[in-house]
This record gives C-alpha cells, structure tokens and sequence, in this order.
C-alpha cells in the first residue's frame, strides 16, 4: 500500500443527543470537537441526532400503518364521490 494516503483510523466518542447516549467507537471522522470520557482519556467528539439508541427500527418502538393502508382509507374517505360519478356515467 502506499503510504501517506489513508485517514486516521482511531477512536471517536459518539454522543446522541437524542437520548444521551455515548458510543466509543472506531472510525476515520475528521473532528476538532474534544471530550473526557468515563475511561480519563480524551477523544475526538461528534454529535449525532440520530443512533441505533434512538431509531424506532432498533428499539422496537415504530409506528404501524393502518391494516389496510393508504389506498383503502382514501378508498374510505372519499368513496361515496367516486361511487356517485360513476352512477351519472
């Protein structure tokens, strides 16, 4: 490999802001940003609006779509004018 060409690969602290979670983490994320951490030592910082912590899919807290979905509930909502211009035809 050459050389000179690679980011930095080291350890970064993620902080969600979401639900406050703190994540040490791997990563080449260029930061000027700093924080201590529990361990005592500082790491390049990064905020994070969402996470795994945070994301309905990861904590099993999404939202579920009606049974029978969009098209139904127009069909419901504004079927009676439909039905009726199909009479007139």
């Amino acid at each position: 490999m050459r050389p000179h060409i690679h980011p930095e690969y080291r350890q970064v602290l993620f902080h969600d802001l979401t639900t406050n979670a703190h994540f040490l983490i791997g990563s080449t994320l260029k930061t000027d940003r700093t924080k201590q951490w529990e361990d005592g030592n500082t790491y390049p910082y990064v905020t994070l609006d969402v996470s795994s912590a945070s994301h309905p899919f990861y904590t099993g807290k999404q939202k579920q779509v009606g049974k029978e979905g969009q098209v139904a509930r127009f069909g419901q909502r504004f079927g009676q004018f439909l039905n009726k211009n199909k009479e007139k035809v």
